[in-house]
Parts: C-alpha cells; sequence; structure tokens
C-alpha cells in the first residue's frame, strides 16, 4: 500500500511513523512533514490547504491512501477534493469537518443526538455575551465559534478578560463550566461503525500545576489508570455512536477520526468538544500503544468496510509524550534556534523512547525550531513511572535554547497507579 500523509506536525510524525512500521506500507510520503518525517517518509511540497493541490500529488503519486492529519485542510474540504479523484481517504467531508469547524454546530448536532454536554449560549452581540457571562458566572468558559488551532479557548475567573476574548471572537459559544478530569477519547469511524481506541489525558496550560496560558498541548499519556473501566464502553453509548448515527441521518456522515475531549464530572461524563482529526498530543501516546497495523484500519474506514475490522490490540504498556516548546511559546514564539541531542537519544534510550518532530526544519547540517511546539518525546515503559524516567531522561538530553517544559506529565496518575 501506498500511503501520504498531509500535515507536518507532530501528530503527522507519529501517524507516520506507525506506518513506517506497518509490513502492508510499502511506500509512505508526507507533505509537507518536517525535518523528523523525513527519515521514514519521502517528502513533498504542497498547499495543504488546496484540495486540487493534494489531490493531484496523490494521484501522481499513485497513493492507495491519504491520511489528512491538521483540521484546517477538513474544514476546507480537502478530503473531498481527494475523494473525488478516486483515492480513498481518511478524514471527514467539509460538511461533517463542521463538528470542530463550528463550536456552535457541534452544540446543535449533541442537542439532537441527545449527547450529553455543558449548557451554553451561542452569542454575536456585547449584550448577548454579557447576559450568557452573568447567566453562568465564573468560572467563565469562553470559546471561539471556530478553529483557533488549540487557543481559542478561554477558562477564567476573571470577567473582563472573559469578556475581552468574546469580544474579539465576533461569534463565540459561552458555556457552563464543568467540573472533574478531562479525558480525551479518539474512535475511528466509516460513518457507520465505530471503533473506539484508548482513552489519554492531555496538559493543556503551559507550566507545572496546570499553571500559565492555554497551549496545544504539553504532554499527555495512556493509560489512565483512574478511570472506570466501563469508560469507554459508556461513551461509546452515549456519545460517539449517536454523534455519528446524527451526522449520517443529516446526509453528512462522518467519516475518519471523531474526537471526544470529555469531562468526568460529579453528574456523569460531558463533552467539552470534538475535534475532526488525531489530536496532538494524545495521538503520540495512543498510537505508541497500538498494536494492530495501522495502515489496513485506516483504509477500512476510508472505504467504508471497517465492520470487517477486527477488534484492535492494544500492548500492555503505558506511554507519556513531554512537549518541548520553543522560547515565548505560546505567545509569539522564537523560531530558528539549533536543536542539539538528538542523536543522543536515538543511540542511548532507543526504542524505549524516541523523539517525534513537531515544529522542526532542516537547514544544512543542522535542525532547527520552526514552530511553537518543537518536539514531543514520547517513551513507553511496564507501567508510568517506568515511561515517565523514560521520556525525561530523553528529555534532558535536548538541547534548545530558551526551551521550556513541563516536568509533571502524568506525575499524579503515576502516583496513584
Amino acid at each position: 500500500m501506498k500511503v501520504l500523509v498531509i500535515g507536518g506536525g507532530a501528530r503527522e510524525h507519529a501517524l507516520c511513523r506507525a506506518l513506517s512500521l506497518d509490513p502492508d506500507v510499502s511506500a509512505l510520503h508526507c507533505a509537507p512533514g518536517n525535518a523528523g518525517i523525513a527519515d521514514v517518509a519521502e517528502l513533498h511540497t504542497v498547499d495543504a490547504l488546496d484540495g486540487d493541490a493534494v489531490a493531484e500529488l496523490a494521484r501522481r503519486l499513485e497513493a492507495d491512501l491519504v491520511v489528512v492529519g491538521p483540521e484546517a485542510p477538513l474544514v476546507a474540504g480537502v478530503a473531498d477534493a481527494v475523494r473525488a479523484a478516486g483515492v480513498p481517504c481518511f478524514g471527514p467531508s467539509r460538511e461533517a469537518a463542521r463538528l470542530e469547524g463550528s463550536k456552535a454546530f457541534a452544540k446543535e448536532v449533541m442537542a439532537a443526538a441527545n449527547v450529553p454536554t455543558a449548557r451554553s449560549y451561542v452569542c454575536t452581540t456585547p449584550e448577548e455575551v454579557d447576559e450568557a457571562l452573568d447567566a453562568f458566572g465564573a468560572p467563565y468558559v469562553v470559546k471561539d465559534d471556530g478553529l483557533a488551532a488549540g487557543k481559542g479557548v478561554v477558562v477564567t475567573a476573571d470577567l473582563e478578560q472573559a469578556r475581552e476574548h468574546a469580544l474579539a471572537c465576533g461569534r463565540v459559544v459561552i458555556e457552563e463550566y464543568l467540573d472533574g478530569p478531562e479525558v480525551s477519547l479518539f474512535a475511528i469511524t466509516d460513518g457507520e461503525t465505530v471503533l473506539p481506541l484508548q482513552p489519554a489525558q492531555d496538559f493543556k496550560r503551559a507550566l507545572d500545576g496546570d499553571e500559565g496560558p492555554n497551549t496545544g498541548g504539553m504532554g499527555a499519556y495512556s493509560p489512565l489508570p483512574w478511570a472506570d473501566p466501563k469508560l469507554v464502553d459508556e461513551v461509546m453509548e452515549s456519545v460517539l455512536q449517536p454523534t455519528v448515527d446524527e451526522l449520517r441521518r443529516r446526509g453528512t456522515p462522518f467519516s475518519g477520526l471523531l474526537y471526544a475531549g470529555l469531562a468526568i464530572t460529579s453528574r456523569g461524563v460531558r463533552v467539552i468538544e470534538f475535534n475532526a482529526r488525531f489530536g496532538d498530543p494524545e495521538t503520540q501516546v495512543v498510537l505508541a500503544r497500538l498494536k494492530t497495523p495501522l495502515a489496513g484500519v485506516l483504509l477500512n474506514a476510508a472505504r467504508g468496510t471497517l465492520a470487517d475490522e477486527p477488534p484492535l490490540n492494544w500492548r500492555g504498556d503505558s506511554a507519556v509524550t513531554v512537549v518541548i516548546a520553543s522560547h515565548n511559546y505560546p505567545a509569539t514564539p522564537r523560531t530558528g534556534d539549533p536543536i542539539g541531542g538528538l542523536d543522543e537519544v536515538a543511540a542511548q534510550d532507543a526504542p524505549h523512547a524516541y523523539v517525534l518532530h513537531a515544529g522542526t526544519r532542516r537547514e544544512g547540517d543542522a535542525i532547527v525550531s520552526a514552530g511553537g511546539r518543537v518536539l514531543s518525546v514520547t517513551a513507553t515503559g511496564g507501567d508510568l513511572t517506568e515511561a515517565r524516567d523514560r521520556a525525561y531522561t530523553a528529555v534532558d538530553r535536548i538541547r534548545l535554547d530558551g526551551s521550556h517544559h513541563r516536568r509533571d506529565i502524568a506525575a499524579k496518575a503515576a502516583s496513584r497507579a
């Protein structure tokens, strides 16, 4: 099978790494990719938001499957263009991707499908914003209706900060605060059959102890030793299958990766948000534990034959990923700094720990930072403690001037396991 992956972050590196280990994959391509992905896939230049250009590249490479990683190309309809060219594509249509592209649309679908979620208001005027903020009180949860690269949500006790964010967004969803730990659960679906993956937990805040500004994610771990063993079954029954069924009923079937961001509240499971693609950095730890070869599962989803897929096999180990971010992330990150220590990790920590590239590029013989989140250092172990130790041993080998990372990823979960 020849596979083309669209995107260039650590999520796509994790996908390419998993696909490169699949014996059924004879050729692996990625566009645009990054310096790390170049080690496992042939890179190509393409405008990832241009569906016709992606479809033409897929045709030229004679790809048997295209996997669209990021949300922006999905919302732009890239998967539609690839399918129209006759190439199987893993990723939802433009219409179905509105589940992530519009928070208001997602709330509408959840209401129709009786999916448990936070009470909310969609606001477009300052008066509506003030009424909604007053109705819910602090802590305030304010979400940009559209795509915001993981940074469109503000949760704050500061009324002025909440109001300022709401007015800057234009169309905004304001909702009640959900208490309890957050969980990410991915499911692969062909629009009818739903195949859940293993849950993970990510860390959104920039600093230890969940302090500092919101980010795209500073680390993750899987499995969740504290979670109810029936959690996946419950979410399948109350969230994932009803949502997929509702979208099919509307004539816009969702085929691809459905990501449910959940809060385990005192009143039960509630959906915080849906995404229409693999999450970053949770993908790094979920795929590290997946034993089933990935390509065939994604192809069955793309072809609408997921019902033929046997249950997924999982390794019994744990996985932890720690994100190394560039100076001043998530504000205005500095780029162009050389990265050292990558060879040391490969030589001394493999195969239990490895580095997935996010924002990197090659300059001559050097690899330099090229984004806010630069690397995802990922490790596996017999339990979370061992996986953490291996991850942080590898993290400490990395040299990137001005970089920062959290030291508490999975620490609480490991102590409770």
